[in-house]
């Protein structure tokens, strides 16, 4: 099995926290999905050659952004048209992220004609305040509303993305956010500390001393709120930053987790087969117009045993399960266990029959952590 990703880059405005790449060109689009098609002609054969272990079927569609809500109906259409004619009809999972103030009855439709059924919506916080200062489109309100038209039109399997940290913010506040999305009861929730990324406007606003991130106790303490208000109500805390319903974990983004084979599609986008990884130029005109002269305007980076080692590393321990020892050669099992000894020993890792995981206690270091398992 295997996952495709599809990146539509297109946002109406920048969100201030935001470094994956987008653009407001948005009389690109016709331009860009055209191209998505080509790409997907060019690069339909990306599992069986060169490594020939495959052909893969696909398990899971996932269209990210930018604002893939910002699509018309045509183009959501041609898209989907091409995606079938390529891949086939075969995958269990569609998911599209959406803005909550982009879901009308039209789009809902055009993603129902599509087959999606699952959507990620990326609500952030419930308080207009917070949600002005980050420069989103939305209200509050409007999540609530977006979640009811989609439920109304069968798309039931709905997760919703969480921000905490927020400049100033406190801790019952956090707590009202959460409180409200369990109230809504989506089937999964994604929960992330605001980050303060380089090169983000934000980052320039507390470079210039105009905001402050809070501190690493209330951050923590904040974290914590989230793991327990969840579990508490029956969520299950399955990757640092995910929480799910049973049996609504992300089938998508468990690829990502897990060593299963993704092709990314679009200006940006990355694939992986296990024996390479490639990503393509963040530039929407360049992309466009390499895909146009039939070439695929990628970097390609071999995937040796010690890189793949630390591949595993670095996602499966971000999961409640850990890593497989077993799947492990001696040398990495071994070299893994002698680098983890001292955390086991402080309770910040544990082993589980064959797996080697990462404690609740260790979570919130869990990038250290996993830092210190990687062989250089």
């Amino acid at each position: 099995m295997a996952g495709l990703y599809v990146h539509i880059p297109f946002c109406a405005s920048r969100c201030i926290y935001c470094d994956f790449y987008s653009t407001t060109l948005s009389n690109l689009r016709h331009d860009y999905i055209n191209a998505l098609c080509r790409e997907m002609d060019l690069r339909k054969n990306y599992f069986t050659v060169p490594i020939g272990i495959f052909p893969q079927v696909i398990k899971t569609i996932y269209v990210g952004g930018g604002t893939p809500s910002q699509l018309t109906e045509k183009e959501f259409n041609s898209l989907f048209c091409h995606i079938r004619k390529t891949f086939g009809d075969s995958a269990e999972e569609i998911t599209v992220e959406v803005n909550p103030d982009d879901v009308t009855d039209g789009l809902v439709s055009t993603l129902v004609e599509n087959g999606v059924n699952r959507v990620s919506m990326g609500a952030q916080t419930f308080d207009d305040s917070r949600l002005r200062f980050l420069h989103r489109r939305h209200c509050a309100m409007q999540v609530d509303k977006a979640i009811y038209k989609l439920r109304n039109a069968g798309i039931t399997n709905i997760s919703i993305d969480l921000m905490f940290g927020f400049p100033n913010e406190s801790v019952d506040s956090w707590e009202q956010d959460i409180d409200h999305a369990v109230d809504l009861s989506p089937n999964h929730i994604s929960g992330y500390s605001l980050m303060y990324e380089e090169g983000t406007a934000l980052w320039k606003m507390k470079e210039r001393g105009m905001v402050k991130a809070i501190d690493d106790d209330t951050s923590l303490k904040m974290y914590e709120i989230l793991i327990d208000k969840l579990c508490q109500v029956g969520y299950e805390h399955y990757e640092i930053s995910n929480f799910t319903k049973p049996g609504f974990r992300s089938i998508h983004n468990s690829s990502y987790w897990n060593d299963t084979p993704y092709i990314g599609l679009g200006a940006a986008a990355h694939s992986y087969n296990r024996k390479s990884r490639q990503w393509n130029v963040a530039d929407v005109r360049k992309y466009i117009r390499s895909i146009g002269e039939g070439k695929i305007p990628a970097t390609i980076e071999r995937i040796d045993e010690r890189t793949h080692y630390n591949d595993l590393v670095t996602t499966e321990l971000r999961t409640s399960e850990g890593i497989c020892l077993d799947s492990l050669q001696k040398k990495f099992r071994e070299f893994l266990m002698e680098n983890s000894l001292q955390y086991i020993n402080e309770g910040l890792m544990e082993t589980n029959g064959s797996y080697l995981k990462i404690t609740r206690k260790g979570l919130y270091i869990s990038d250290a952590i996993m830092s210190d398992m990687v062989m250089v």
